[in-house]
């Protein structure tokens, strides 16, 4: 009955997300769903399982979930994504224009810009642009997807995304974990995602179709209840906040406007490899700071100060442009809020899932598949991530039930936790993108298109292709480990 409760609380929570449920409501039905199938107790399991680990997702996360969507919302306003998406697109022009594209995304993403405000003005741009160069707007989606949601959310080494955050605490990484690895499956994703967009340009061109069509307006999705509620947990950013604040009037040039992206990256590398390991860090040993180590905090502290040096730079770049830059930072602080207590529910879901009895058959059927440790780990956490529609909830909910056990058969092995780290963010980034994850929902809204116009494309640019680049990794990090 233990194993029917969980199987039937995961397919309560997946179907009713998918119609507009709220997570905050969902997650914790579902976890006394499955505790009452287990014959637990109930309260205890909500107020103390539950709560418990929603309340540490929050303690060790939310720094960075407010962070990121307040540099976002700071981007945004100051004109600055703008900016960098226009200079891409001057610079390639209309005849590489899913390149252009593809290349905004990727820019301003790894730079730490949220994906939710790289969709909404990224995707007015590529409508110019793919309307300019006569190529069909059903595949706007999946050049924007491949752009702002596969390699440099979980592949790219020192990427500043969630999904390369949450591994960190686990396996006492950095956010350049497995840079050599990283740098490879980002390559196959990006190749192959670009040789399909070519394919599917080629042969719509041959078909004599073209550009057609009027999209949504981005402010209308951005409001949309429905569109909020699907992806709060796919993000760092709740999407109805995108129309607050005052956007610059004048736009910065392309070097003012892309300086705070390189603040971050070299922010984050120094921290990770300079000043962290230099510091005198013995006041941890204090009773005081029981249960905090720098192996497993380190990784968090450098996207963290990475993120505040970009914050100010940005600040002292564009003081001119932003007008009201209260309502900007406003309008990012709460735009935090409530996807970080999303995801939260899911991890406290899977705190509770994790403490019945039946979990245990769960965790030997994981631990005894075939193909060795980073297979078990990959299909894990590739899984939890499908069934809930969220990367980093799915990963987070793995980590939790498994990542100590992961941990300590690598070092019995002799593996390098890198390559777990790695391993276990780009496997989070491939099925989350099933058709009913937040992000997709919210894409293919801005984009005025549909699930069955646009879907196959967006499955093969990021998910077919990151399961490649997945299955490449795993093979270099079983015979070489990392580098």
């Amino acid at each position: 009955m233990g194993l029917l409760g969980i199987l039937l609380a995961l397919g309560v929570l997946m179907w009713l997300s998918f119609r507009g449920w709220s997570v905050l409501l969902l997650a914790p039905a579902a976890a006394l769903l499955v505790a009452a199938f287990s014959a637990e107790p109930l309260l205890p399991h909500w107020t103390a399982t539950f709560m418990g680990s929603a309340a540490g997702f929050v303690a060790q996360f939310f720094p960075l979930f407010l962070l990121g969507a307040l540099f976002g919302k700071l981007m945004e306003d100051s004109g600055s994504v703008a900016a960098i998406a226009r200079y891409m697109t001057a610079t390639l022009g209309t005849g590489r224009a899913t390149l252009a594209v593809v290349l905004a995304g990727a820019l301003v993403t790894y730079g730490g810009v949220s994906l939710f405000v790289a969709f909404f003005v990224i995707g007015p741009m590529a409508q110019a642009l793919f309307q300019a160069a006569d190529i069909p707007r059903r595949l706007m989606p999946a050049a924007i997807a491949l752009g702002t949601t596969t390699f440099t959310m979980t592949a790219m080494p020192g990427t500043p995304a969630i999904q390369n955050a949450i591994p960190m605490p686990f396996f006492g990484t950095t956010p350049f974990a497995a840079p050599g690895l990283g740098l490879i499956a980002s390559a196959i994703m990006l190749a192959f995602g670009l040789a399909w967009l070519a394919y599917a340009e080629r042969g719509a061109r041959r078909r004599g179709e073209g550009f057609a069509a009027v999209a949504a307006d981005v402010s209308e999705v951005a409001s949309d209840p429905l569109v909020r509620e699907r992806a709060t947990t796919a993000s760092t950013f709740d999407p109805p906040e995108a129309g607050r604040g005052r956007i610059s009037a004048r736009e910065p040039g392309f070097i003012v406007a892309i300086a705070p992206l390189v603040v971050v990256v070299a922010a984050n590398l120094l921290m990770s490899f300079v000043v962290l390991p230099r510091l005198d860090l013995t006041f941890l040993e204090e009773e005081r700071w029981a249960g905090l180590s720098l192996a497993g905090s380190s990784g968090v502290w450098s996207v963290l100060v990475a993120l505040v040096c970009a914050i100010a730079a940005l600040l002292l770049l564009n003081r001119s442009r932003l007008a009201a830059v209260r309502e900007s930072m406003d309008a990012g602080a709460n735009a935090a809020v409530l996807p970080v207590l999303s995801v939260a529910s899911l991890v406290g879901f899977g705190a509770v899932v994790a403490a019945m009895p039946a979990f245990e058959l769960v965790r030997d059927w994981v631990l005894s598949i075939q193909g060795g440790l980073l297979v078990s780990l990959a299909l894990s956490t590739n899984i939890l991530a499908a069934l809930t529609g969220s990367a980093s909830g799915g990963m987070t909910i793995a980590l939790d039930a498994l990542g100590a056990t992961y941990l300590a058969l690598a070092e019995a092995q002799g593996m390098d936790p890198a390559v777990l780290h790695r391993v276990a963010a780009i496997a989070a980034g491939t099925l989350d993108s099933l058709p009913h994850n937040g992000a997709i929902v919210t894409l293919l809204a801005v984009c005025g298109t549909t699930h069955r116009d646009s879907y196959f494309h967006i499955a093969m640019a990021v998910i077919v292709g990151p399961i490649v680049a997945l299955g490449a990794i795993i093979g270099l990090g079983s015979a070489f480990g990392s580098f």
